[in-house]
Order: structure tokens, then sequence, then C-alpha cells
């Protein structure tokens, strides 16, 4: 069986920086909502997918079946993000000016 090249895989490909900006917009709401009290059941499932990009090393991984635990809009941001990445240079969440927000969502989630 022949593997597809990247260039071959349009879904992918059409995923933008602005889509990520976009996704992240949505994404940390549910990882930081103004209130421990308001977190959800994704809210925990959100800010593990955004440390382990941001720092899986020392912040955590994130699993692969939390897409299956959260909203499907939910998910679909996580996967925009990982399609942009699959055809990308690294690059963090601070490059939409989130470094903040980040260090937040680890002092939140990682900091106990």
């Amino acid at each position: 069986m022949d593997q597809e090249s990247p260039a071959r895989r349009p879904a992918i490909r059409a995923v933008s920086f602005d889509d990520v900006g976009a996704a992240l917009a949505r994404l940390v709401p549910i990882a930081l909502p103004p209130t421990r009290a308001a977190e959800t059941g994704a809210s925990s499932k959100v800010a593990d997918f955004l440390l382990a990009w941001w720092n899986g090393d020392d912040t955590g991984q994130f699993p692969i079946l939390h897409l299956c635990n959260v909203d499907a809009v939910t998910a679909e941001d996580m996967l925009i993000i990982m399609a942009y990445l699959a055809e990308n240079s690294t690059v963090y969440a601070d490059r939409w000016g989130y470094r903040d927000t980040m260090a937040q969502i680890w002092e939140r989630y990682r900091e106990l």
C-alpha cells in the first residue's frame, strides 16, 4: 500500500495560523475558567492538551482518549492545532500571545 504524501492531505494543509488562534481562543476559557468552581470535566482534559503541547516533558502528557471525553467541538479544536503542528515547524501558544495564559494553566493544574 502506497502512503499518501503530506502534500496530498488537504484537510491538514487547510489549517491556517488564524484557525489555530481561533481554536486557542475557544480552548483557553475551557481550561482556565474564571474560578475553580466553574471548571468542567473538560477543563482538565483541555489543560492536559495545552500543557502537553507547551512542554510535555515537564508538564505531562495528553492521553489520546481525552479526545473521546470532550465534546466534538472541543476535540475538533484540539485536532486543528495538531493538524497545524503536523505541517509547520515547532511553534507554541505564545506565538498567538498566550505565554502568560499558559503559565496560569500550569499553575492551576500542575502546581498543587
